[in-house]
């Protein structure tokens, strides 16, 4: 998932990891988590081409997802399949009900994992703040820490690598309910740091369960058409 896909990544995990896996990549806004995510998603299927992704947006629209994969210049691979609330609501056909977001989403996985097999191997969310803004309303935090702990249970039985996008502030703070950090089986956190004057783009890995990996500040930038992880920076 990780070795010999993003240039430089390879200097932060020295071993890979192994579905079922549930990921966190957490930071500020401007860090490039969704950059991040579909970069490795496209060098992932350009080298297992017979492998499926699916990409869920509560944020942003199919349309306003490929335009940015468009300017970046990543080509997209025709084994993602991007969805957007729009999918869901039109599972949904009713709307009139209330959608419960989880369940469909489920529903997605489920009929995907039918349809794909093993092939279906990787699962990216955007965002995990987006989704509690959308069932907080008809439940209380218990309830959704709840929901949540079934929810990351569900993508361990259909054996994926799962990555779950979640906004935090510039300091790091994340817009957690509590139960997240211990649920997932990694953290990654992409970051702003200042140094001489101007922000540097970082990646970290906090947490990677069964996983040999650097715990150094790597500093990351988009060079042409490409995502680069550059190197660890030092303090001065």
């Amino acid at each position: 998932m990780f070795k010999d896909t993003i240039e430089g990544l390879d200097e932060v995990f020295f071993t890979d990891v192994e579905p079922p896996m549930v990921v966190i990549v957490r930071g500020p806004p401007g860090s490039m988590k969704s950059t991040f995510i579909h970069m490795l998603l496209a060098k992932y299927l350009e080298k297992r081409q017979n492998d499926f992704a699916l990409y869920i947006s509560y944020e942003e629209t199919v349309r306003s997802q490929l335009k940015m994969i468009k300017r970046l210049g990543i080509d997209i691979s025709l084994n993602l399949q991007i969805s957007d609330l729009s999918d869901i609501r039109k599972l949904k056909g009713d709307k009139d009900t209330k959608v419960n977001y989880l369940d469909f989403t489920e529903k997605l996985l489920t009929h995907y994992k039918q349809k794909h097999g093993d092939e279906f191997s990787v699962f990216a969310l955007d965002s995990l703040g987006a989704l509690y803004s959308l069932i907080l309303s008809s439940a209380d935090a218990q309830e959704v820490r709840r929901r949540m702990y079934h929810f990351f249970e569900v993508l361990r039985d259909n054996n994926l690598v799962a990555f779950i996008i979640m906004e935090s502030s510039l300091e790091g703070e994340s817009k957690l309910l509590g139960d997240e950090g211990f649920l997932s089986d990694g953290i990654i956190m992409l970051g702003l740091r200042r140094k001489q004057g101007k922000l540097i783009r970082y990646l970290q890995v906090e947490k990677m369960r069964a996983v040999h990996h650097s715990m150094e500040m790597h500093a990351m930038d988009i060079q042409g058409n490409n995502l680069i992880v550059m190197g660890p920076i030092f303090d001065d």
